[in-house]
């Protein structure tokens, strides 16, 4: 994989033997004319082009980056967005004290590895870090030790804050349908919480993630009390 992060950063085109088979002199002598890379691998044709496809899809997948927190909440990939000053360091962090992980803070690194999957990670220079106003930079691995941070995580949800006084406050109450929002063409789940005194974010979060977990078990809250209300005016009537 190394060789091969060379040759693409590089614009190399390269052969490879499979098999442990060597390669035939006058392949050697027109990839030198050619300035193509030959490289060998014991490895059978077939698993050499099962891990390649594997290789090359993450390597060449769609990436953006994206200013949020991101996280494993109950084993489930977690964005947390929002403007400026709203708290989502202050968010992440209580969370993490709640037994949670950290994946990235502040800038997110976003890749599509998959038709339906997208995989977020921290770029290295900001890996362990959480920056906290008024307490600086913290090192989550060094404060709340190895099972404090996440190296990757699959990103399932989105959680996005807001002031009360915004304009996005001002949703539906009782919503019929799910919100999403795209990343990478991918519709991700996204729920919209109010920042307000006396909110308990880290446990609404974890309500959240709890009822996505419902949903993709097939459990649709919504869509029973909408049956139980139907029944009720049948039964009224």
């Amino acid at each position: 994989a190394h060789h091969l992060d060379e040759l693409i950063a590089g614009g190399v085109p390269a052969i490879i033997m499979a098999d442990g088979l060597a390669a035939p002199e006058d392949i050697i002598t027109h990839c030198e004319q050619q300035n193509v890379a030959v490289l060998a691998s014991p490895k059978s044709a077939g698993q050499v082009i099962d891990l390649l496809r594997i290789y090359l899809a993450k390597k060449l997948a769609p990436m953006t980056t994206v200013h949020g927190v991101f996280m494993d909440v109950l084993g489930m990939g977690v964005l947390i967005s929002g403007e400026s000053g709203l708290g989502k360091s202050e968010l992440a962090l209580e969370l993490i004290s709640r037994g949670h992980g950290l994946v990235a803070d502040d800038a997110v690194e976003f890749s599509r590895i998959a038709p339906n999957m997208i995989e977020g990670r921290c770029p290295p220079l900001l890996q362990n870090l959480l920056e906290v106003r008024g307490l600086g930079l913290l090192v989550i691995r060094a404060i709340f030790g190895e099972t404090s941070v996440r190296r990757k995580m699959k990103l399932k949800l989105i959680v996005h804050l807001v002031r009360t006084t915004s304009p996005e406050a001002n949703f539906e109450r009782l919503p019929l349908q799910a919100q999403t929002q795209e990343v990478l063409a991918l519709p991700i789940r996204k729920v919209v919480l109010p920042v307000a005194a006396g909110r308990n974010l880290a446990v609404l979060v974890e309500a959240a993630v709890r009822n996505v977990i419902l949903q993709l078990r097939g459990i649709d809250t919504m869509q029973d009390f909408m049956e139980r209300q139907a029944q009720a005016i049948q039964n009224g009537s």
